[in-house]
């Protein structure tokens, strides 16, 4: 009976301890939070632009996947499915967040096939459309850090994520940890490829989330950001 008895305080002991024992390991992490790095900053704000709502849209203050579709939007299909299923589905309930689609201002008929698959089953709430000129999208994508080029129809399958503040964020080492040990060469990440669902599942998914963890711990006050710019940091390559 008396081992009974003294067995009791021990598990519940045990069963208080262990949350408190697991919460303690998380601790530490909040506060050696790295943040999304800043690639570029200055991204053209979308000034001369008609969208297909009736507010007009801006990226200042919103948190922006901004992508192109130039003049035939809807031979972009699966770029934008993509798009929907693993991202704006996934954060569409996160405060400020948007995805804005720049197409040609001649593709509105193109768009609207687009805009009705997209919208089957709900209204896309927090998705737009931005019309502009050849030129005017041209220098949007200008101002952004890109390796590759607008095809010949001002589009392109990737997209890219642009913070409240018009930077633009991703990874300047985008390296595995194999590839550090071994000294391999610095390569970034600036931008998404939507027809590779492995990379939106999996880096541009988790680069959003540190993004929003980002803005969430900004509002309260304890966000100590050790994020990286892009003219800030100095790259070994050898």
């Amino acid at each position: 009976m008396n081992i009974t008895k003294t067995k009791k305080p021990i598990i519940l002991a045990v069963l208080f301890l262990l949350p408190v024992t697991f919460l303690l390991f998380l601790y530490p992490s909040t506060h050696n939070y790295n943040a999304l790095d800043i690639v570029k900053g200055d991204i053209k704000e979308l000034t001369n632009f008609q969208f297909n709502t009736k507010e007009d849209q801006r990226l200042q203050d919103r948190i922006t996947v901004l992508g192109f579709l130039g003049t035939a939007p809807n031979s972009k299909a699966l770029t934008a499915l993509n798009l929907k299923e693993l991202i704006y589905d996934k954060f569409k309930g996160f405060k400020k967040f948007q995805v804005m689609i720049v197409v040609d201002e001649d593709a509105q008929e193109s768009t609207s096939r687009l805009e009705e698959e997209l919208n089957q089953h709900l209204p896309l709430k927090y998705w737009s459309f931005a019309y502009g000129s050849k030129a005017e999208i041209q220098a949007l994508y200008n101002s952004l850090r890109t390796e590759q080029d607008l095809d010949s129809n001002k589009a392109t399958d990737q997209v890219f994520i642009i913070d409240k503040e018009r930077n633009q964020r991703g990874r300047l080492d985008d390296r595995e940890e194999y590839q550090i040990e071994k000294k391999a060469p610095v390569y970034g990440l600036y931008s998404y490829d939507c027809i590779k669902v492995a990379e939106l599942k999996n880096k541009m998914s988790e680069d959003m989330r540190i993004l929003f963890t980002e803005y969430r711990q900004r509002r309260k006050g304890n966000f100590n950001s050790t994020s990286r710019r892009a003219d800030d940091i100095k790259v070994n390559h050898d």
